[in-house]
């Protein structure tokens, strides 16, 4: 299957009502449970897409974009655990909404050609990734973080679903 531009454009315009429809509704004290030590929160999960829709996903295409060093920063990875602290769900919610229909919008205006997809940037670990593959993981990478929220949320019904357990991998 070829990448597909249009695909990942929509999806990544869907997510966050994905996330707003789930987690809007949820209890206070469920949004603050992680799947054990070394694991985050729903709300520290949020926060960290919120980190990258301001430093990964969009910095990264218009330095692959440009005429510039094509080197990656690398991301910081505890500055969203201030920021879920410090917020509650519907402001978390509310600033992914606004952030990714701005970087969406702005990604459709560069109006990319194949080539363009063909560009390539240095990432820190990986080393040279294409623009394709960036906007590939920056969707993937919405869809691995709601699997978390869900086993999250899953796991808070474990204890009462009885035998039914078997028959629910989320659970495993």
């Amino acid at each position: 299957m070829n990448f597909d531009l249009n695909q990942s454009l929509k999806q990544l315009g869907n997510n966050p009502s994905v996330f707003r429809s789930l987690l809007s509704p949820i209890k206070e004290e469920w949004l603050n449970v992680n799947e054990g030590e070394g694991t985050w929160t729903i709300k520290e999960v949020l926060a960290h897409l919120i980190v990258c829709e301001k430093t990964n996903w969009l910095p990264r295409i218009k330095l692959i974009l440009s005429e510039t060093q094509k080197t990656f920063e690398p991301m910081d990875m505890s500055i969203h655990l201030e920021i879920a602290a410090e917020n509650t769900i519907e402001e978390l919610l509310q600033e992914f909404e606004t952030l990714r229909a701005s970087n969406i919008s702005e990604l459709a205006s560069y109006n990319l050609s194949d080539t363009d997809l063909h560009k390539t940037g240095m990432h820190p670990k990986l080393g040279q990734v294409r623009l394709s593959e960036v906007i590939s993981t920056w969707t993937t990478h919405d869809l691995s973080h709601l699997s978390q929220i869900l086993r999250i949320l899953a796991k808070q019904n474990q204890q009462h679903v009885g035998g039914f357990e078997t028959y629910l991998r989320i659970l495993k």
